[in-house]
């Protein structure tokens, strides 16, 4: 999309929200739904609608960690984060999906095949470490595990 085009597309997931009550993080949300990502040309439009300065606007969107200001890759991994995973080997995982990415927590692989993103609890505790690619979830985690289930999911691509 261009940058127009992103304004406008904007500018109508305002319109009907911009009424409701602390309608910032609903219309945040739907901007996320709709485009992938809060483009940086969405905030002066969500500030305007909303009668908020621009610095209001980005503040949510930079404190909030679901709410990402870059398009996201194909894929999504989650790797958990909560004290179950931590116990068995999961800090490992955290390390080994950054260094074979090549990225930190909230960023996309040079490729833009893949997106890291850290979540706390996957509901997987008693097969930790756990990581959910997508929607799947993988419990048993290893790193050579996981580099066969990226291997796996760059090959359908």
């Amino acid at each position: 999309m261009t940058p127009e085009q992103i304004k406008q597309r904007t500018s109508q997931i305002v319109e009907p929200l911009r009424s409701l009550p602390g309608g910032l993080l609903p219309i945040l949300h739907a901007v996320q739904d709709q485009l992938g990502y809060v483009p940086e040309e969405s905030v002066p439009v969500i500030a305007k609608g909303l009668n908020l300065s621009r610095a209001e606007v980005h503040g949510v969107v930079s404190f909030y960690h679901h709410f990402r200001r870059t398009p996201a890759g194909k894929r999504t991994l989650f790797v958990c984060r909560s004290e179950a995973c931590q116990s068995v080997g999961g800090r490992e995982i955290e390390t080994h999906a950054k260094e074979l990415l090549g990225v930190d927590w909230h960023e996309t692989s040079a490729d833009g095949e893949v997106t890291l993103e850290p979540i706390f609890c996957l509901g997987n505790c008693a097969c930790a470490p756990a990581v959910m690619l997508d929607e799947q979830v993988v419990g048993r985690v290893t790193p050579a595990r996981l580099d066969a289930l990226l291997d796996e999911v760059r090959s359908e691509d």
